[in-house]
């Protein structure tokens, strides 16, 4: 799993998480040389400060971030309430960035990142006058990334259209002094309890030269006191940096296979259909994205990649089918996906047409019993395009013309 300025995506084996856990990719530090690195104060919750008193009218069911949410926040950002804290509340340190050598930004978060109604808090403090040169994530945009870590970590979509949205100007404490922030909240989607308690909202602030931007679910910036980090702060973010990579891990080990069970009562070509559909129609959103430029929203289930499950299902059964070893089954299922997905960048009568449904249905066939199905000459075509790749560009625009010549003529002739 990588945790960023992206999204979070989790990773299947166990030497990835190792690496992680003791090393960021391309950048070469240990979580606890980060901190060591850090020539600019970081900011984080204060667990002592006057924020304790909000995470205590939460859980008495008081007015958060938005208003009440009748007591179901959980977890305790502070840890000063009375009663056991969630199991998913710690601190930990969730990003950073460098560039020629020197941080950027650090992020840190704190509070019960288990819960959709928190009380959660990310803080990510940029190095001062960064601002200048670099260009930092609007409001929405933390907001949006706030509702993707709980998809990508809880496999819960929150919806992509908030039921509410207001901007404002509120102050938060920072080292007990007043400071201005910027807010952009977003009320959850539905209306009552469940609405509020979705409440995501995310602030910017300048201390020192240093912009902080601050997302938060389930406590407001009025409860929140913030204070740099002091050096016997360290252990306990790097530590719980490693706790959070392996709760995540686990819970998505968890998730996988309850997946695959439903995978496995799958039958014949079920899971080849499934793997197909879900690639157009990701592939058909990216397209839609980029023609757009960036004015078409991706949903959120498609903006990872296919999982894991989907391919190892249809993997399963192409074994089965075809009689083919895992490495020849891998290939097929794998050139099948690349060939419908070729093929749907470059003809607009793929989806949602019956003509698209009888070429996905008759690539199925081919793929898994080599059938003789009336688009052969196209599925012949396709796998000389996928070995001209390595003879030249002029080699590559041939064999792609009478690929796609093929398939005209088998939806010409399928007309009549």
């Amino acid at each position: 799993m990588t945790i960023s300025s992206g999204s979070w995506a989790a990773e299947p084996d166990d030497d990835a998480l190792r690496a992680l856990t003791e090393r960021e990719p391309g950048q070469g530090l240990e979580p606890a040389e980060v901190f060591e690195e850090l020539d600019f104060l970081v900011y984080s919750v204060n667990r002592a400060g006057r924020g304790a008193r909000g995470i205590a009218r939460a859980q008495a069911g008081g007015p958060v971030a938005g208003g009440d949410v009748d007591g179901t926040a959980g977890g305790d950002v502070h840890g000063v309430t009375d009663g056991a804290a969630s199991a998913g509340d710690s601190d930990a340190m969730t990003g950073y960035e460098s560039a020629n050598g020197e941080l950027c930004w650090v992020e840190l978060r704190s509070g019960d990142w288990t819960s959709l109604e928190g009380p959660y808090v990310t803080v990510r403090t940029y190095q001062p006058g960064v601002q200048r040169h670099t260009p930092l994530p609007e409001l929405e945009e933390l907001v949006e990334r706030e509702r993707d870590r709980v998809y990508e970590q809880l496999g819960i979509d929150e919806g992509d259209s908030p039921g509410q949205v207001r901007a404002m100007r509120e102050w938060i404490s920072v080292e007990g002094e007043p400071v201005a922030v910027q807010i952009h909240e977003e009320r959850g989607a539905g209306s009552g309890p469940s609405g509020l308690a979705r409440t995501v909202w995310a602030g910017r602030l300048l201390v020192y030269g240093s912009v902080v931007l601050i997302c938060g679910r389930g406590i407001g910036p009025a409860d929140i006191e913030l204070s740099h980090l002091r050096h016997h702060d360290y252990e306990r973010f790097a530590v719980g940096r490693t706790a959070l990579l392996r709760q995540v891990r686990a819970r998505r080990v968890a998730r996988v296979a309850q997946a695959q069970r439903s995978q496995l009562a799958l039958t014949g070509m079920d899971a080849h259909r499934a793997l197909l559909e879900f690639s157009v129609e990701r592939a058909m959103a990216h397209r839609a994205h980029r023609l757009s430029c960036g004015r078409t929203k991706l949903p959120r289930r498609l903006r990872v990649a296919e999982p894991p499950e989907q391919w190892e299902a249809a993997i399963r059964q192409q074994m089965r089918y075809a009689g083919e070893d895992r490495g020849e089954a891998g290939e097929a299922v794998g050139l099948m996906v690349a060939h419908l997905l070729a093929l749907a960048e470059r003809v607009e009568w793929l989806v949602g047409t019956e003509a698209g449904r009888d070429a996905l249905e008759e690539l199925l066939r081919y793929t898994v019993f080599a059938s003789q199905v009336p688009s052969l000459a196209a599925q012949s075509a396709w796998a000389e395009l996928a070995g001209s790749r390595g003879l030249g560009p002029e080699a590559v625009e041939l064999a792609e013309r009478a690929w796609l010549a093929a398939w005209e003529r088998w939806r010409r002739e399928r007309a009549h």
